[in-house]
């Protein structure tokens, strides 16, 4: 790659409206954790800036739903993640927030400037308005029935069910989320920024300039500038934002896709005083680690901006991923259809670099790629446990059974040796083209190359079996293992940090840096190593099917909560409400009704009475369970005979979406006979 002074790293800032998944991990943060990983065993001058979007609809949505400030929202969010990322490994030099001060005061200096120098459009529009909430209503505000499908839950900017993308304008019978009531239009005042006026530099810097883009980010920057670009808001109707920064811009804020970009500035300038030097000197790389939703923001919005601002330098690439489907399902947060990284790290402790692994080596880097907790268990054991850890293993263990931990002198060696040690630069070279590349499910591929040739190495040569004949050969393939090992250590330690870390320790080697690698001579006769423990333990089929379970009661929840409920039957007066008697008794007695599947004969005292009822409630019921329990009872139904008995009453259940019946009960014990009214 081009040599650069330094590099700047930024990862998309996840919204703190919901905790991180692998979907985030696989299509951002991972990806962005290895290239940082690498740049600094290279010696580079790189940081790496992240931080929570705190602003937006969806955060006060979410506040709305819980009933809590939408700063109790972002507080709650930015906690658990930035600690989900430290214990993850994600080594951000800043993990920063959008509602800091710092970046409050950045957003307004790169809007005012942009005001200031007229590259803003005002425009007034009719938009829709609450009259009773008295507030505009941004999209996510407004719902009604989708002129494409018919769903009658649509939101104003896209309908959940059919996927297409709609204004709410669009919406037919719109009602507003606030308070229910229909919403009328008003006229309201916007900044816009002039993309179209961008589109010349836009169309030689990426598609001229940048021809090396994956081609999936090329494609859709392409896409979008064959079709052409229009005036964009920066400014909406929002009481929760930062604040427009001119007169007569009351209960505006900055539209939070202007705003969150300008915290990646905000972060760096929080991280080091000399924050200008990686945002606007030409001999800093940056590069955006993002997920495709993202792709046209950073590379058509956020660079018009910066160009429009003009004292910033634009992203050298723009690596981003596509999707992770969980299961062969389109993860999901609403219907809590994801792998959350917080639980993960509870329920697994200590394997955190299984997750990396396996979420790298199956990295939806061309199209959507598939987790499933099989295939994360097979990894794990098949590769990283039967590949990795058994040739490191073997090596250390055998280099303490032999020559008591002491690294061996390497005496005469074989064409096949001279082969094996020829490799280890070779693979380093191409693990090293592929990071360079962002191509990074195929730099862990290489590097994973490394271990398969220590193990292939040593099945082969089998010391074992020729020490008590041969200890001069022994000595030679332990040394050549023992440098493999240590190469290992190395060109891992950007995907499995924790795991990497752990084997220095065993071989007792300070890694220099990533020009070591390819060396075979990194361990000099006579270095004393350690003990060897496992790097990696088996996954057993009751871990990963505990998580399958996890998944699938959650299915269950999703299509019960989806089952409509019956709509209401039509109205009756007061006066046939009142004809109904329904009071409080207790079961004395139950038995099932011969020959019947449903049917279950019950005595209940009415405290008017002690009375006979035939209930169909045997399928959910058994009898015996049932005795001392307390119902509600409608007392005065005509009588009627079921199976040659005679019921004198009903008793009230409630039936959910399941079929499923439960009691409907008094919260505490109450004196039978007592009127439910």
């Amino acid at each position: 790659m081009s040599e650069f002074k330094r590099y700047l790293i930024t990862s998309a800032l996840p919204y703190a409206n919901g905790p991180i998944h692998i979907g985030h991990l696989a299509g951002v943060y991972i990806p962005s954790d290895i290239y940082t990983r690498y740049l600094r065993l290279k010696g580079k001058d790189v940081i790496s800036v992240c931080g929570s979007d705190e602003h937006g609809v969806p955060i006060t949505l979410k506040a709305r739903q819980e009933g809590v400030s939408p700063q109790d929202i972002v507080d709650k969010f930015h906690k658990i993640n930035k600690n989900a990322f430290e214990k993850f490994g994600i080594s951000f030099d800043i993990y920063s927030r959008t509602t800091s001060p710092v970046h409050h005061q950045t957003a307004s200096d790169f809007f005012r400037k942009l005001y200031d120098d007229g590259k803003f459009i005002e425009k007034t529009t009719e938009q829709y308005y609450d009259e009773e909430a008295q507030q505009f209503l941004a999209d996510r505000y407004i719902t009604g029935t989708c002129p494409h499908c018919g769903n009658e839950s649509a939101y104003g900017d896209q309908c959940e069910k059919c996927g297409t993308s709609l204004s709410a304008t669009e919406l037919i019978h719109p009602k507003s989320t606030i308070s229910g009531s229909k919403p009328v239009r008003k006229e309201t005042k916007h900044w816009y920024l002039p993309l179209n006026e961008y589109e010349p530099f836009l169309k030689k810097w990426i598609l001229e300039d940048h021809k090396e883009w994956k081609t999936n980010v090329y494609g859709q920057c392409k896409s979008w500038l064959d079709t052409g670009l229009q005036a964009r808001a920066v400014s909406r109707d929002l009481n929760w934002g930062v604040p427009v920064p001119v007169d007569g811009a009351d209960g505006k804020v900055l539209y939070v896709w202007f705003d969150a970009p300008i915290g990646y500035i905000s972060a760096t300038k929080e991280l080091t005083e000399n924050w200008e030097t990686y945002w606007k000197d030409k001999e800093t790389k940056m590069v955006h680690f993002i997920g495709k939703d993202n792709i046209v923001f950073h590379c058509i919005i956020f660079p018009s901006m910066l160009k429009a601002e003009g004292s910033y330098i634009l992203p050298d690439n723009v690596p981003a991923n596509e999707f992770l489907n969980l299961e062969g399902d389109k993860i999901s947060t609403s219907r809590n259809w994801a792998v959350w990284l917080h639980e993960y790290l509870e329920d697994f402790e200590g394997k955190e670099d299984v997750l990396r692994y396996v979420l790298c080596a199956n990295a939806p880097e061309t199209k959507d790629n598939d987790f499933t907790w099989k295939d994360f268990q097979n990894r794990n054991n098949n590769e990283l446990v039967a590949v990795l850890g058994n040739f490191v293993n073997r090596a250390i263990v055998l280099t303490n059974k032999y020559f008591d931990g002491k690294v061996p002198e390497r005496e005469i060696i074989n064409n096949y040796d001279k082969e094996t040690l020829a490799e280890i630069p070779k693979i380093k070279t191409k693990v090293e083209y592929s990071l360079e590349n962002y191509r990074f499910r195929e730099a862990l591929k290489e590097a994973m190359t490394l271990a398969r040739l220590g193990n292939k190495y040593l099945a082969d040569t089998e010391p074992w079996k020729i020490f008590k004949t041969d200890i001069e050969r022994v000595k030679t393939i332990l040394n050549i293992s023992l440098q493999i090992t240590a190469n290992l250590s190395i060109l891992l330690e950007p995907f499995l940090p924790f795991s990497t870390k752990k084997l220095s320790g065993f071989i007792r080697y300070e890694r220099a840096d990533w020009e070591m690698a390819g060396n075979d001579n990194l361990l000099k006769p006579g270095h004393q190593i350690d003990k060897a423990n496992h790097l990696f333990q088996k996954i057993e089929d009751k871990e990963v099917e505990k998580q399958i379970q996890k998944l699938l009661d959650t299915k269950k929840e999703n299509e019960n909560n989806n089952k409509a409920v019956n709509p209401a039957k039509e109205n009756i007066t007061f006066d046939d409400f009142s004809k109904l008697d329904i009071r409080t008794g207790t079961i004395l007695e139950a038995e099932k009704v011969p020959k019947t599947k449903k049917l279950i004969k019950l005595l209940i005292d009415t405290g008017i009475d002690k009375r006979t009822v035939v209930s169909g409630i045997a399928e959910y019921f058994k009898p015996e369970e049932i005795i001392g329990h307390q119902v509600s009872i409608l007392v005065n139904l005509e009588p009627r005979k079921l199976r040659g008995i005679e019921s004198q009453g009903m008793i009230l259940m409630a039936e959910d979406t399941d079929g499923k019946l439960v009691f409907v009960s008094p919260d505490e014990s109450v004196q039978n006979g007592s009127e439910v009214k």
